[in-house]
């Protein structure tokens, strides 16, 4: 059966925005000083982008959220063998508003941050090996 040619560019979209996320939050980290705050920010929406991909590409709605717990149960619901990772993935949520307003806390260490790119990798990694698209032409 061929692919659905919107849903399939849609699915590709977000994965190139989770993508983009994810270089972005090794440039922040890669800065001197890092700056962590914003890598984690960006490790968030690696992984928000990412699951909203995989419930694109099954043909699930989803509201607009930056919840990871709810589009999380969305995703382990489609991808049962991805839930211990949607688990460790849900506390990625606040980076999406936490750190970055004024008179919010402090950034976070530089070893939070790196832990959460580390996940945020893992879990885009494996949503992308878990839509089985065909390389873009």
């Amino acid at each position: 059966m061929p692919l659905d040619p919107v849903r399939e560019a849609d699915t590709r979209g977000w994965l190139a925005k989770a993508r983009m996320d994810l270089r972005s939050a090794e440039v922040d980290l890669g800065a001197s000083p890092p700056i962590t705050g914003d890598a984690a920010f960006h490790c968030q929406q690696a992984v928000e982008k990412a699951l909203k991909a995989l419930l694109t590409w099954h043909d699930q709605p989803f509201r607009k959220t930056h919840d990871l717990v709810e589009l999380g149960g969305q995703c382990a619901e489609l991808q049962p063998p991805l839930e211990p990772l949607l688990r460790a993935a849900a506390p990625l949520t606040a980076f999406a508003w936490r750190f970055r307003y004024p008179g919010e806390p402090d950034e976070p260490p530089l070893s939070e941050a790196q832990a959460a790119l580390s996940l945020a990798r893992r879990l885009v990694g494996e949503i992308e090996s878990a839509i089985p698209l065909e390389p873009a032409p």
